[in-house]
């Protein structure tokens, strides 16, 4: 597993964490056009459940699937691990290639409130553009 966060998760889209690189001190590093690339050891994704069983879930976002494995030890308020359900997932980036693979740590279902997954990629890229 990836040594401890040193700030928050950082919101960001799979296809954000498939370009990764490791960085100095095992971070993984997020391009951006222009701009410094972000060090990300543990990220923030939303996405729609598209598989479960036991402790692993594969997800897919507008720009592409990932993985989360660990998901049956972490809170999830309501159970969420079902086809079709919109969640956030908190972990530790484990890999980025060939995808994204997370170590959960939170995970919670956003289905209630479509709005959520309608305003995700904006909610990235702005919070991506306030960081120098």
């Amino acid at each position: 597993m990836a040594a401890e966060p040193r700030g928050p998760p950082l919101k960001v889209l799979s296809a954000q964490l498939r370009g990764c690189r490791r960085g100095p001190g095992g971070a993984w590093l997020v391009e951006r056009a222009g701009r410094a690339p972000l060090a990300v050891r543990a990220a923030w994704l939303q996405g729609t459940v598209v598989a479960a069983r036991g402790g692993w879930a594969r997800l897919q976002d507008d720009s592409g699937a990932f993985t989360v494995r660990g998901a049956e030890r972490v809170p999830q308020g309501r159970p969420c691990l079902r086809a079709g359900s919109y969640v956030m997932v908190m972990g530790f980036v484990h890999t980025c290639t060939p995808e994204p693979l997370l170590q959960a740590v939170k995970m919670t279902d956003l289905s209630s409130n479509p709005i959520n997954k309608m305003m995700w990629s904006l909610e990235v890229e702005d919070l991506q553009n306030s960081i120098p």
